[in-house]
């Protein structure tokens, strides 16, 4: 019975797989027309990353952080400065110039990405060393400070001839098809549920359980939480240069604390401590925000003009429908449950009630 189920999941996903290929592959044939679904696909890819990374840190360890926008700014910006091609550098560094050293170093758009990853990573091992022995809402402050932190250091004046400072970067080189952005996504997914699955993994679930539990089992809290705290910002950052590649220019402004926020709801609303969940929540947010707009449009019925329809409307409804998921699902989409096909199935099958015995024997 069990080989017969495996079989089943295995034919599904490959007909799911190839479902998405050939749905990605009509809007790639045609991306003009297709430009708006492309643009939600992407992004939603750039922010599974992310939330999964964010899931990483707080769903399985257990650690409260919310220094997400500032791991991406770093990530975003060593990308972009990589892949600028070196020609129209001029024309980007136009008020203070670039550095002589920087000038002509150029690398591919995936090995840039990785670097940025690691530039985030680097930082993280820097910062957690003091906040990682903080706790709860404590250590959520000090990231969110060192987030802040970073993204006013990516700013300031003296960084000017490497960043340009507060004119930003443009003229990044952007993905060349919508299997580009999909593929770089789930490989990182892939990665992180690989580490998820390991042993190191399994700590990390011990720390988040109990962790004065998991150091008396010979499990060494900070070395864990650090590593954890590293990978995490690893791929914040690698999502970070995706999310710079996808808007062909970026500036501080962009990695504001609601980046973080969003993130972070994307996360509550999918189920902490599911990677799946992290991956639905990031396409109903990303897609819901757009697929409403309609609602910030005047519409006018047998000549008598809906008041309630008017810019703004569709976040009234969009806030409106997250607290209905979250009083619904106050654990999330998913829980701490994975997707599978038997709980798929299970959510189609209808319990068959007994029909209440209307007579009896004389």
């Amino acid at each position: 019975m069990k080989k017969t189920t495996k079989t089943r999941d295995l034919i599904l996903s490959l007909l799911l797989a190839a479902a998405v290929c050939a749905l990605l592959g009509w809007y790639q044939a045609d991306t003009s027309a297709h430009s708006y679904a492309i643009s939600i696909i992407e992004r939603s890819a750039i922010y599974a990353v992310v939330a999964v990374a964010m899931n990483l840190l707080n769903g399985f360890t257990g650690l409260f952080s919310l220094g997400q926008a500032g791991f991406m700014a770093i990530g975003a910006y060593v990308t972009a400065v990589l892949t600028i091609p070196v020609e129209v550098r001029p024309s980007v560094y136009y008020m203070n110039g670039i550095e002589d050293w920087l000038a002509n170093l150029s690398l591919p758009m995936i090995p840039a990405m990785v670097v940025g990853g690691l530039f985030a990573a680097a930082a993280a091992a820097l910062i957690g060393i003091p906040v990682l022995r903080l706790k709860s809402d404590y250590l959520a402050i000090a990231t969110l400070g060192f987030s802040e932190i970073i993204r006013a250091l990516l700013a300031a004046p003296m960084m000017d001839r490497i960043t340009n400072g507060s004119y930003g970067l443009n003229n990044i080189p952007g993905f060349s098809n919508i299997f580009q952005p999909i593929l770089i996504a789930a490989v990182c997914i892939a990665l992180m549920v690989l580490l998820i699955n390991s042993s190191y993994g399994r700590a990390f679930k011990a720390i988040r359980e109990d962790d004065v539990a998991a150091e008396a089992m010979g499990i060494n809290l900070f070395r864990h939480k650090e590593l954890s705290f590293v990978i995490s910002s690893f791929f914040t950052g690698v999502a970070g240069g995706m999310l710079a590649v996808f808007m062909r220019s970026i500036d501080t402004k962009t990695f504001q604390v609601t980046l973080t926020y969003n993130i972070l709801l994307i996360v509550v609303l999918g189920g902490i401590g599911s990677v799946t969940g992290s991956i639905i929540g990031s396409l109903l947010i990303n897609g819901g925000q757009e697929w409403l707009r309609f609602l910030d449009e005047p519409l006018t019925v047998a000549g008598v003009n809906i008041p309630l329809f008017r810019p703004g409307f569709r976040m009234v409804i969009y806030s409106l429908l997250l607290m209905v998921v979250v009083l619904f699902w106050r654990r999330g989409i998913m829980g701490t449950s994975e997707f599978t096909w038997n709980g798929l199935f299970g959510l189609f099958k209808r319990k068959k009630k007994k029909k209440p015995q209307t007579g009896g024997e004389a």
